[in-house]
């Protein structure tokens, strides 16, 4: 979109993923001379020095923690920013949902990169009626994508890994947090630090004092929540932080209705998940904690490029309304007032 948009770039990929940070290198280099695009690399000290640049627009995806931080160091130079930030995007599963395909859909977006996306479900409240059915369904799904156990789980090329051991001691230890707090593990919870493995790990009986309940999970973690007065859920998450994404399963379009109307979310999806960050005419983007502004297609040309206005005179009567304010030019002027109001 910023090439696009006939910009030059910065480019400055996570440090965190070298390997798809060479191929960014790669293709920049093939396709671009430095002067117009240019990738960097390095870690936190190298993004702070980029920066106290005076930029034009700073792009930025990643945790709201560092979006502030990049909103603050823009505020100085007065350069304008897009965040795509993230947070915990809820899903509610209704009492009228398909459950085959509530399952099948959630645990594809919850398990891709081993959850390491910001739009993955974070957690879920189903309906008590189909609480049972859905639990049984998503554990067979799990079973049928990536294997029934964590030796299968850890040979599928089709299962990842997370990203680097601090991460992978965070995820471990919100496992461990929940357990020690009274939650139930219905599947999942082994781990294997030699190869950062979390195997796919579904959660009930959560409270509000666990850290799975407080903090995005970025991780191979699902809480499974179950509700029976949909008015709750929704206070429950307008009480928090607005989410990036919310999801909702569930035949009845006015169910559907009303959880859109009564809550703000960056985007919904209605009987999918993150299907909607690859529609090239949606805008994807959050609402304050979960970004600001939004990008891909016509709205990543808008994000990275200023519509300025330009105006010509040819034909204009605008003097007829300059002073003196005599009787006939205050008419004058009411008339375009009524007109233009």
């Amino acid at each position: 979109s910023a090439i696009a948009a006939g910009n030059s770039a910065i480019i400055k990929p996570s440090e965190m993923t070298p390997n798809a940070a060479q191929v960014v290198i790669d293709i920049v280099e093939e396709a671009f001379t430095p002067d117009l695009v240019k990738v960097i690399e390095g870690d936190a000290a190298v993004s702070q020095e980029l920066l106290s640049l005076p930029f034009d627009h700073i792009f930025f995806t990643g945790s709201p923690a560092i979006g502030k931080v990049v909103m603050e160091a823009a505020a100085k130079n007065l350069t304008s920013v897009t965040l795509e930030l993230g947070g915990k995007s809820p899903t509610i599963v209704g009492p009228n949902a398909n459950i085959k395909k509530a399952a099948r859909n959630i645990v594809w977006g919850k398990f891709a990169n081993n959850g390491q996306t910001c739009i993955a479900p974070d957690h879920v409240y189903v309906h008590r009626d189909v609480s049972g059915a859905f639990k049984t369904a998503v554990q067979a799904e799990i079973g049928r994508v990536y294997g029934k156990t964590p030796e299968a789980q850890k040979a599928t090329p089709d299962y990842c890994r997370i990203v680097n051991e601090r991460h992978f001691d965070r995820v471990r230890n919100l496992i461990e947090d929940a357990r020690t707090k009274g939650a139930s593990i219905l599947q999942g919870g082994q781990t294997d630090a030699s190869q950062n493995f979390i195997a796919p790990t579904l959660i009930s009986e959560v409270s509000d004092d666990m850290q799975i309940t407080q903090e995005e999970l970025f991780g191979p973690i699902l809480p499974i929540i179950e509700y029976v007065d949909l008015d709750k859920v929704i206070d429950k998450i307008n009480a928090n932080p607005k989410p990036l994404a919310l999801y909702i399963f569930d035949k009845s379009k006015s169910f559907a209705h009303q959880i859109i109307t009564r809550t703000s979310s960056g985007a919904v999806g209605v009987n999918l998940t993150v299907v909607h960050f690859l529609h090239p005419n949606l805008p994807f983007g959050g609402v304050n904690n979960s970004g600001i502004g939004a990008a891909h297609g016509e709205y990543g040309f808008k994000a990275f490029s200023h519509e300025k206005a330009v105006l010509e005179e040819k034909h204009s009567i605008t003097h007829m309304l300059f002073p003196p304010y005599t009787g006939f030019v205050r008419r004058l002027i009411n008339i375009v007032v009524r007109v233009l109001g």
